[in-house]
């Protein structure tokens, strides 16, 4: 049965289409993108950001007048008395005009927290990008691995039948053929084991990417790459001037300070001027109004609340004239809050505490990163070793071959010594691998991207 031109196109199609996505590539900076686009978590944390962002801009209605509108209509009706019909309208209108800059520091918190906040979401997506940096590193580390696992097998299995003829031909022993079979084996089922590890460590990959499936990983493990790293004193001075732990607590020291002058300047009075203009009548139009004018002055502190106001204006009267009137009003409450007192010794003590525990971090941080960059040098140091030892190991893999064609070792003898080879192999790549992580290590603290390691280190260099 012939298939339908169409259906063949489409099938045609579909098919390269799904080559096509499944030959897309990834590299380190678009794993770590795609991890922090895929967390739902953070895409709520930063939704709320938003609003509160939003909310914060709708508070500078705190410096603008508060209107508000008042509609009422009393109708009573009565069986003996006069029936009454009240219609009322009015507009009350009150302004701040000083309250010694406490509305402009409560604002200045709001956006400092606000910026505390939006920090943090930072930071929690450089962890989330960093967990991805780090699951690519581990699968490159491990595909490496398994192959060199694989490759070693192949060899093995080749001395196995060569072993194997040999015993044969009554060259070899049986128990050195068994002795084979063991290792073959052994290697056999570290191979499996291996490949379910890596299945199950790039699914996770693929999740925490959000997508279905891996993307060919073009980065390499480059166990040949010498390590660039600046000197120690140069990397504390970076860490503590930048660190990303460093600059929220100078946010936070900053935040006390705003806060202790908050508390300080409580004692300064608020003036407010007020307004009201009302209509009332008892049909429409209405003819009567009344207008009020005034000022008010608060004090507000632990001991004693006083608000003083006065105003003028006009209103009608009962013989149908208008009167000017002035009121003056005076409310004191007695010891409203006197613990409030305390207030103030506590914002002390708590920016007392922001700053000796920053200045704990700032000398934290500058040890830590001196100990970083010895890490890296550390590791650095491992990796050429480690480079020798499979340099030598495959020299001694090739005196091994030579001296079994001499009849000095047996066959067995040649795999145990490939098997020692392959460990040294994989030695190397844990070793750059190791290297990698104390160099993105050290870039966290220095607060630098990926990569940037190397050019801050060229630049001293330079500079120097």
């Amino acid at each position: 049965m012939k298939m339908p031109r169409n259906l063949l196109m489409i099938i045609f199609i579909f098919t390269a289409g799904v080559i096509c996505a499944k030959e897309q590539t990834l590299t380190f900076t678009e794993a770590a993108n795609l991890a922090v686009a895929a967390s739902a978590d953070l895409r709520h944390s930063r939704s709320s950001q938003a609003v509160m962002e939003g909310a914060w801009k709708w508070g500078i209605m705190a410096y603008l007048p508060r209107m508000s509108l008042t509609i009422s209509e009393n109708d009573r009706l009565q069986q003996i008395g006069a029936d009454s019909f009240i219609k009322n309208y009015g507009i009350n209108i009150d302004q701040l005009i000083w309250d010694g800059g406490r509305t402009a520091m409560s604002r200045n918190l709001e956006r400092m927290e606000l910026d505390l906040s939006l920090s943090r979401l930072d930071r929690t997506a450089r962890e989330i990008a960093e967990s991805a940096i780090a699951a690519y590193r581990s699968v490159l580390s491990s595909r490496a691995i398994l192959e060199i696992k694989t490759a070693a097998l192949s060899v093995l299995e080749e001395q196995r039948r060569i072993l194997n003829e040999e015993v044969k031909l009554g060259l070899a022993l049986n128990i050195d053929l068994a002795g084979a079979d063991i290792s073959l084996a052994d290697a056999k089922l570290d191979i499996i084991s291996l490949r379910l590890d890596l299945d199950e460590m790039e699914k996770q990959f693929a999740e925490l990417l959000g997508l279905d499936y891996l993307p060919v990983l073009i980065e390499t493990v480059d166990i040949y790459r010498t390590a660039s790293l600046p000197s120690s004193p140069a990397a504390s001075a970076l860490a503590r001037e930048q660190n990303p732990d460093l600059i929220e607590a100078r946010h936070s020291i900053t935040k006390k300070q705003m806060e202790l002058n908050y508390i300080s300047r409580s004692w300064i009075p608020s003036f407010r001027l007020n307004g009201n203009l009302s209509l009332s009548g008892q049909r429409y139009p209405l003819t009567r109004f009344t207008w009020s004018v005034g000022i008010s002055v608060e004090f507000s502190n632990p001991w004693f609340q006083n608000r003083l106001g006065a105003q003028t204006g006009w209103e009608p009267s009962s013989s149908g004239q208008y009167d000017r009137t002035a009121m003056i009003q005076n409310g004191f409450t007695p010891l409203p809050d006197p613990a409030a007192h305390y207030g103030r010794s506590q914002a002390k003590l708590a920016l007392a505490l922001e700053q000796e525990k920053y200045a704990i971090t700032i000398e934290r941080i500058g040890r830590t990163a001196a100990s970083a960059v010895e890490k890296c040098a550390l590791a650095e140091q491992k990796r050429i070793l480690s480079l020798e030892a499979a340099a030598i190991g495959s020299e001694r893999c090739r005196i091994e071959e030579i001296r079994l064609s001499l009849g000095y070792v047996t066959r067995l003898k040649l795999m145990e010594t490939l098997i020692e080879q392959t460990q040294r192999e994989i030695a190397v790549i844990q070793a750059a691998t190791a290297l990698l992580e104390a160099e993105r290590e050290l870039e966290r603290l220095l607060d630098l991207e990926p990569g940037e390691l190397s050019v801050f280190a060229s630049f001293l260099a330079y500079k120097n």
